[in-house]
């Protein structure tokens, strides 16, 4: 009978100083402690302690290292299983360096899912691709073109040969994270053996102060820096046990996740407002004990207060404190964290006005003169952490005071080494001559606190106004309560030289009143926030794209309905034809 393994590590703790992941493996796999794999009615399907782990990881290594030469780069198909974490930590041991790659969506089609590995892996000039074994065949033709072999992930293919491996050390690379590739070239950020060690330092020391009493719980995917260094290199670096389940599983069950919470005492988990959302709306009322929740973090993607206070209300009488909830800020370019917001305090709310916000710049708090429609809340996500220098600053690059809303750049340790593509002769710097990184990001202070509000790249100019997609589709979804599921808001060009807004709204309902009915609701509500004209088009649900970690892609989603991929046609708002468009 499998056993999980235990919370406490049994020898002196070591808080993240480590120069690098080997390292920090050598050193955890003196305890006791270690990562337990759970099927979606949360029985244990495996069991690995960080000793095991190590020794598996050595022995794979050192066949590895036979075959490819050092630094050569290793696609790794990102499973949340024991497979994985060994593969992932041979290559640490080889020397090599690994490309954790994304599963197949539940929802995607099988050419596209072939299309995307194969523009990685040339992206990357990938030496193996490692798959669990029922994607192998899948994969191998895929490739083939590439000549780029795939093997299974537990490397029971590989030649017999060994020798010993020489693994990486602190000046060395960790891993390259690519980004989906969904409609172009994907994007490698190659991070470093030093920048992983610094982020994980300070994410365990400073943004959560972790003990020898914590255990983490965690569906997130392990081919997305949340779930890798979140749930894996933290957890590694600070030897803390983690109970996992996969991101298929969590779908299928989301209440699993918080079974395991319940039964081993979890007290650090993670995941983006969905996830908490979809936990809230499937659960039937099961016995569960959350009181144990210390850290319940938010990340990966804007904090929906909304889906926050729905989690907390429907888990309340579970044990579960509000004043566990930990919004974050943090991206891969960084390795991972940049900002926590202080632990045992909850959410601090920022109504803010979206009308004078679009006019103005500025976050302008809310009052009893803001119009109906035109409030959001917005939620802090802390203070930078210590190693690392955050600014707020507009075009010129001139630093920007409390509330006024500018580009977000960093500077510090955990910043990743550069892009990598595998046709070019050296990295593409993340920074410019002085260190700053430009993440792309919008947001303003308040406080010595961070507000994000939205990506630069999604911003949609209107007359003269910042108007934020997110306001557009956050509204759709208050609007149209549990009919509509997700949506999509983005600009396009029109042909005469003028620009439209496009709302695309996930819809469940097939009942032509209903539907006729929400687009009458949604256009009036969208027109009342933003005072532009917007046209809806209700489409089916999951249809909207997604990111490799669950984002909405408003890229992905312009680009096909520019490609005609919608079926539904467009219900314009009958004010548009009068509305000045930007451009005519």
């Amino acid at each position: 009978m499998l056993t999980p393994s235990v919370t406490e590590s049994g020898v002196p703790r070591r808080s993240g100083n480590f120069s690098s992941l080997t390292d920090a493996l050598d050193y955890a796999a003196t305890g006791n402690t270690g990562l337990n794999f759970y099927a979606a009615d949360a029985s244990l399907i495996a069991a690995v302690s960080y000793s095991e782990l190590r020794d598996q990881a050595m022995t794979l290594a050192g066949r590895l290292a036979a075959v490819f030469p050092r630094l050569s780069r290793i696609g790794l198909i990102a499973e949340t299983s024991q497979d994985f974490m060994v593969a992932f930590m041979a290559c640490q041991y080889a020397g090599l360096v690994p490309a954790p790659l994304s599963l197949p969506a539940a929802f995607g089609g099988r050419d596209a899912y072939q299309g995307q590995v194969a523009r990685t892996a040339e992206t990357a000039d990938l030496a193996v691709v490692m798959a669990p074994e029922d994607l192998v065949e899948l994969l191998t033709g895929a490739l083939a073109p590439l000549d780029i072999p795939v093997i299974a992930l537990s490397g029971a293919d590989l030649a017999g040969g060994s020798v010993t491996p020489v693994p990486h050390g602190a000046g060395d690379p960790a891993y390259i994270q690519f980004s989906s590739g969904s409609t172009s070239a994907p994007k490698g950020i190659y991070a470093t053996q030093a920048s992983v060690s610094a982020n994980c330092h300070a994410i365990i020391n400073e943004a959560l102060m972790m003990d020898e009493t914590d255990r983490c719980v965690s569906w997130l995917p392990l081919y997305h820096d949340m779930g890798l260094v979140g749930f894996f290199m933290v957890p590694l670096y600070s030897q803390t046990t983690v109970d996992y389940i996969s991101p298929t599983s969590f779908a299928r069950r989301p209440t699993t996740w918080l079974k395991l919470i319940s039964e081993n005492r979890g007290t650090i988990v993670y995941s983006p407002s969905f996830g908490y959302d979809l936990c809230a709306r499937r659960y039937r009322g099961e016995p569960l004990d959350l009181s144990s929740l210390r850290v319940a973090g938010i990340g990966g993607d804007m904090v929906r207060d909304d889906a926050m206070m729905a989690f907390s209300n429907a888990f309340e009488a579970s044990g579960f404190k509000q004043t566990a909830l930990v919004p974050s800020y943090g991206l891969a370019e960084t390795t991972l964290g940049v900002a926590f917001a202080p632990l045992g305090v909850g959410l601090r709310r920022d109504k803010v006005d979206t009308g004078r916000m679009q006019t103005s710049g500025r976050a302008v708090p809310a009052s009893d003169l803001s119009k109906p429609g035109q409030v959001r809340t917005f939620v802090a996500c802390g203070k930078p952490m210590a190693s690392l220098d955050l600014r707020i600053v507009d075009e010129t690059g001139k630093n920007l005071e409390d509330r006024k809303i500018g580009q977000i750049i960093l500077r510090g340790p955990s910043v990743a080494a550069g892009y990598f593509r595998a046709e070019e002769d050296a990295l593409t710097p993340l920074t410019d001559a002085d260190g700053w990184l430009e993440t792309g990001d919008l947001g303003y202070w308040l406080d010595g606190e961070v507000v994000i509000t939205g990506r630069s790249k999604d911003l949609i100019l209107w007359n003269g106004r910042n108007i934020w997609p997110q306001d557009i589709e956050w509204v759709a979804q208050q609007t149209g309560g549990k009919n509509i599921s997700g949506a999509g808001a983005f600009e396009i060009n029109e042909t005469d030289g003028g620009t439209r807004i496009v709302l695309l709204a996930e819809c469940w309902s097939r009942d032509e009143a209903v539907r006729e009915q929400l687009l009458h609701d949604i256009l009036a509500a969208t027109r009342k926030t933003t005072g532009a004209p917007v046209s809806v088009e209700l489409v089916g649900v999951r249809s909207l794209p997604m990111t490799s970690s669950g984002k909405l892609s408003r890229a992905g989603a312009r680009a096909r309905y520019l490609a005609g991929g919608y079926n539904t046609a467009p219900v314009e708002d009958s004010l548009a034809a009068t509305a000045p468009v930007r451009g005519a």
